[in-house]
């Protein structure tokens, strides 16, 4: 059982070091401008805009949570930022889940050989 309870806290850990890029994707809009931004292409805040309802303000408020989230880089070219998708922070947070859901897997397998052993 300490085995467990040592996994545990390292995976805590671990998720609590990706909780900033959790947090930027707990927002439709941002989702929407992950999307946008996937097929590896930079984008103008005003060409994130295009075809929106929302404004280019909120736009950069999103853009400025998902930067700092690791998410997205900006470059300048002349007076206009440009934004492309960083799919590293999205990798390594995949990662975690993936080892969460590896040790949630474990967890049901004990549960379930305790289960059978106990019926046995």
């Amino acid at each position: 059982m300490a085995d467990v309870a040592r996994r545990t806290t390292e995976l805590q850990r671990e998720l609590k070091r990706h909780i900033h890029v959790f947090a930027a994707l707990g927002d439709e809009t941002r989702v929407a401008i992950i999307a946008q931004l996937s097929d590896g292409k930079a984008r103008s805040i005003s060409r994130l805009t295009d075809r929106r309802t929302i404004t280019r303000q909120a736009v950069t408020k999103h853009l400025e949570a998902l930067e700092g989230a690791g998410l997205v880089r900006r470059s300048r070219l002349g007076r206009e930022s440009l934004f492309t998708l960083d799919p590293n922070a999205l990798f390594a947070a995949k990662a975690a889940m993936d080892r969460l859901s590896a040790h949630w897997d474990d967890a049901l397998a004990r549960l379930k050989q305790s289960v059978e052993s106990d019926n046995a």
